[in-house]
């Protein structure tokens, strides 16, 4: 593991969206408290602009533009001398892999994010991961290579950041359970009826966090929580029975762990990600940082209360795909992406979203013998069978 007081020479993938543009600040501000930081790849989908004031600040040795017509648009608007340009998949593998950094945020959303994981494991690099869809799908694989390469992982999600910084110093075998926390989105105090039909907007209102559309979404059907839970098993070493998920709407303790005793250890802090941005960053060293802390004479309540899982299906599915684990967590990413993109495309309504995730799983024949190849097929597979129900 690299020691937190060695530089870091870091490469974002998805440096323009959110959790991107939140590692740049968290970058800049050790920098102003005299930490041995430098960035050396940064990449974008489509946002060249954003990703143009980015090169003039950080000077980067390359880029990756995933669109093909942004990269060529970019080409020909831009002109940064000595700045070595890739473009595909094809190149965030290539810098994925390569030896010349060692630390990558992967702030890649869904199945994208999964084999530049795996390329940034062999090549040894230690990993801030943002990308919850990598372990879901392929946790067990992923665990394997870390163990295999002597590298390390590190979540940036704000739950499992407060569940690592909870067993600081503990022993494994004193947990009794992990409880992770969620807002509960836009439609906590919602009936089913009344979310049944929810239009786009109101689903990516989000009360608390400010996230990309995909997430923001994953949010309002508390997937996104699933997938945590799913994630949490193979962080922690934990199985499904000892993960529970409590609504706790102020968004203020991040998750608790119970211990064997009794006693609970929870993580407190503003809903911002730049702490456990930080976090994984300087770990397992806490540095000053400039920003904004909690005030508890502002906090008049913290509330809990458990999910309804008939109003939130996804939960429900996702706790049942961990317990059968096979390559039915490849399903029902891939399944819950492409639900997600139809509904942003208002081609079906809300409620039919697990209602399609629940269909390719029901029709699925599981395997425990995974492999990258297998899962890669798997997801193309559903992805092609949902998309021509519904072309």
């Amino acid at each position: 593991m690299n020691n937190s007081s060695a530089s870091k020479t870091i490469s974002i993938l998805g440096s323009t969206g959110s959790i991107g543009n939140n590692s740049l600040k968290v970058i800049d501000s050790l920098l102003i408290n005299g930490y041995d930081i430098a960035i050396k790849y940064l990449t974008t989908n489509t946002r060249i602009d954003e990703l143009a004031v980015q090169i003039e600040k950080y000077s980067p040795a390359g880029v990756v533009i995933q669109d093909k017509e942004a990269y060529a648009d970019f080409k020909y608007r831009y002109n940064f001398d000595n700045l070595e340009i890739l473009t595909g998949k094809e190149g965030l593998l290539e810098i994925s892999k390569r030896d010349d950094y060692n630390f990558l945020i992967n702030a890649l959303v869904g199945f994208s994010g999964l084999e530049p994981t795996l390329e940034a494991i062999k090549s040894k690099k230690d990993i801030a991961l943002a990308n919850k869809e990598s372990l879901v799908i392929a946790g067990k694989i992923i665990t394997e290579l870390l163990k295999e390469n002597k590298t390390k992982l590190f979540p940036i999600d704000s739950e499992h950041s407060a569940i690592l910084q909870c067993l600081a110093g503990e022993d494994s075998g004193s947990v009794n359970k992990l409880i992770l926390t969620a807002s509960g989105g836009p439609f906590r105090n919602k009936s089913i009826e009344e979310i049944r039909n929810a239009s786009i907007e109101s689903a990516l209102s989000h009360p608390n966090w400010k996230m990309g559309k995909k997430i923001t979404i994953d949010s309002a059907t508390m997937m996104n929580k699933g997938l945590e839970v799913i994630e949490a098993k193979w962080l922690f070493d934990i199985c499904a029975d000892n993960i529970e998920v409590l609504i706790h709407p102020e968004s203020i303790i991040h998750s608790m762990v119970e211990f064997v005793d009794g006693s609970i250890k929870a993580q407190l802090g503003i809903p911002d990600m730049k702490i456990p941005i930080q976090y994984s960053l300087t770990y397992p060293e806490r540095i000053t940082s400039d920003f904004p802390k909690m005030d508890f004479k502002n906090i008049r309540n913290l509330n809990f209360e458990d999910p309804d899982l008939d109003k939130f299906r996804c939960l429900g599915i996702a706790y049942e795909v961990l317990k059968q684990e096979g390559t039915y967590p490849a399903v029902m990413n891939a399944a819950n992406e492409i639900a997600v993109d139809l509904f942003l495309k208002n081609k079906i309504n809300f409620h039919q979203i697990p209602e399609i995730i629940e269909t390719e799983l029901n029709s699925h024949n599981s395997t425990d013998e995974l492999s990258i190849e297998l899962i890669k097929d798997i997801d193309s597979n559903t992805r092609k069978n949902i998309s021509n129900r519904f072309s």
